[in-house]
């Protein structure tokens, strides 16, 4: 008898437990949004994001960077620069990528000092080049794609900043023709395009502007940079970043312009701006929209954004170390039909490599995990430590060391 009553009391206490609810927030942090009231940030936490923690994120990871083998840059000494990969496609049984190439006999030299040979910017006087690999990490360059055409033709000063579009079994390669040395203005740089049979060419251009400034007074009047393709909802939508305001500085953020034909017209979205930061383009197809890589400029740089219209972006996740100017070996960027698998690796670039006293740019790899059919914890870390000498390397410039030494005269004088 007195088992036959101790174990309903356990089993009422059991129930009772179960049914109360803790009066504060609870210990294990629910998967789905709980029924109470919320802070702003726990509201935030569950709505903003895919999950509410990073680790189940799919939009979430960290990056890891490797040297790639293959490529040769005259001592680092500035005459030779490969900036602003393209994505990346496989074809013919190997990865091919396309690349802003510049090989000139000086270093860049700024817009007063520049002329026919010498180079204003690192991108200035440039090429399209291109190279294939087997494994993505050693790549065998193949030569030129696309030169610089004759003056006046678009992209006679330099043809730079590439991505490459499949579309009904030919290929178009989208890039910025300058049309005068960068910095003397607002970089005159409308979007061209050459087509190709085959990745290998050879590349015909198509001799006309695809994607035009905007009209004077708009954001995009000067500059339309980093052409960016894909195949969305059987259109072509191209994404690209534009320079504007500049008060003091200026700011850059991404419009979107969409065509039924490669050769366009192209006709820019209506509601352009569509992401409000970044300092390149850098998109993927991801379950039935679209993902950005927002690296740096803006208020919400360092972050992957997420629209599943294609148009309207949100914040999906905050991350760190984001590659610049990522070219991703995207495998559904012309076919995805509402079903974009994610990215786990491609190729960016960084940036003076030596310094700006030799100022130039290097390609190298990047390896994350942004892909429903991955799953890889240790790209989903955030608690990130770094040793002194990355700290160190982000130090106080001079200006800055003579404000601290300044105000310090002044506390000691009072």
């Amino acid at each position: 008898m007195n088992k036959i009553i101790l174990t309903t009391v356990a089993v009422l206490l059991f129930f009772t437990g179960q049914a109360q609810e803790p009066k504060g927030f609870p210990f294990t942090l629910p998967k789905e949004k709980p029924n109470r009231p919320l802070s702003a940030a726990m509201e935030r936490n569950y709505d903003a994001y895919l999950a509410p923690r990073p680790e189940d994120n799919e939009l979430y990871s960290q990056f890891k960077y490797t040297e790639l083998k293959g490529f040769d840059y005259n001592g680092h000494d500035g005459t030779i620069s490969r900036r602003d990969p393209s994505k990346i496609i496989f074809e013919n049984g190997k990865y091919y990528i396309w690349y802003t190439y510049r090989n000139t006999p000086t270093k860049p030299m700024g817009a007063k000092n520049c002329n026919d040979s010498i180079p204003s910017a690192d991108w200035d006087l440039s090429e399209i080049w291109y190279a294939t690999s087997t494994d993505g990490f050693t790549w065998e360059e193949q030569g030129v794609a696309v030169p610089r055409p004759p003056k006046p033709a678009v992209g006679w000063r330099s043809v730079t900043t590439t991505d490459i579009l499949k579309y009904k079994g030919k290929y178009y390669l989208y890039y910025q023709g300058f049309m005068e040395a960068s910095g003397l203005r607002g970089d005159d740089c409308p979007v061209a395009v050459s087509y190709a049979d085959s990745p290998d060419g050879p590349w015909t251009p198509y001799n006309k502007v695809v994607v035009e400034n905007g009209a004077p007074g708009e954001w995009d009047q000067y500059s339309i940079h980093d052409p960016h393709p894909f195949v969305y909802n059987d259109k072509i939508y191209l994404y690209y970043k534009s320079d504007f305001d500049g008060d003091p500085r200026l700011v850059r953020m991404q419009g979107l312009a969409i065509a039924d034909n490669p050769l366009g017209p192209f006709k820019k979205h209506p509601l352009n701006p569509v992401i409000a930061s970044g300092h390149e383009t850098s998109l993927f197809p991801f379950k039935e929209g679209m993902a950005a890589m927002v690296t740096r400029d803006g208020n919400e740089h360092h972050t992957i954004q997420y629209a599943t219209d294609g148009v309207n972006f949100e914040i999906a996740s905050i991350v760190s170390l984001l590659p610049n100017a990522a070219g991703s070996f995207v495998p559904d960027a012309f076919n995805s039909k509402g079903n974009g698998r994610g990215i786990t690796w491609g190729v960016s670039h960084i940036t003076a490599a030596t310094g700006w006293e030799t100022n130039h740019a290097i390609l190298v790899r990047f390896d994350c995990d942004l892909s429903l059919d991955v799953n890889d914890p240790d790209m989903k870390h955030h608690n990130e430590y770094y040793r002194p000498d990355f700290y160190y390397k982000h130090g106080l410039n001079k200006k800055q060391r003579e404000r601290i030494a300044q105000q310090n005269k002044a506390i000691q004088a009072k």
